[in-house]
């Protein structure tokens, strides 16, 4: 049984910025994860000056500070994938998922009762 039938004549839209967007969603997801992760581990790496314990606590709040970074850019980049796959279903083609035919909700005008006057 065909769940989703096409409906006659309906037709694509013209793709948009969308599309573009989706291409780039996997590229925006590696770079944002990357990026804050390379600076946490040169921060490490590079760490002076100061005491030991100075230095923990600063790298601990810039390391948790990135974490709440990727952790961000990965909520975004879900919310503009589903945004790109909403428009690109909705400019898709009609599909007819229900068809069946209505019946008749209003009675015949000769069965409705007439309106009394004079009160």
């Amino acid at each position: 049984m065909d769940m989703l039938k096409r409906l006659p004549g309906s037709v694509r839209a013209a793709p948009g910025l969308e599309w573009a967007l989706w291409r780039r969603l996997p590229a925006m997801l590696l770079w944002g994860t990357l990026l804050p992760a390379l600076i946490v581990l040169a921060r490490h790496l590079l760490a002076d000056g100061g005491t030991t314990v100075q230095i923990e606590r600063e790298l601990m709040v810039w390391t948790y500070q990135m974490i709440g970074v990727v952790v961000l850019h990965w909520s975004l980049v879900l919310t503009l994938a589903l945004g790109c796959f909403i428009v690109r279903v909705m400019k898709g083609p009609a599909y007819v998922a229900d068809a069946y035919e209505m019946e008749e909700l209003d009675p015949e005008p000769s069965a409705l009762p007439l309106p009394l006057s004079g009160r």
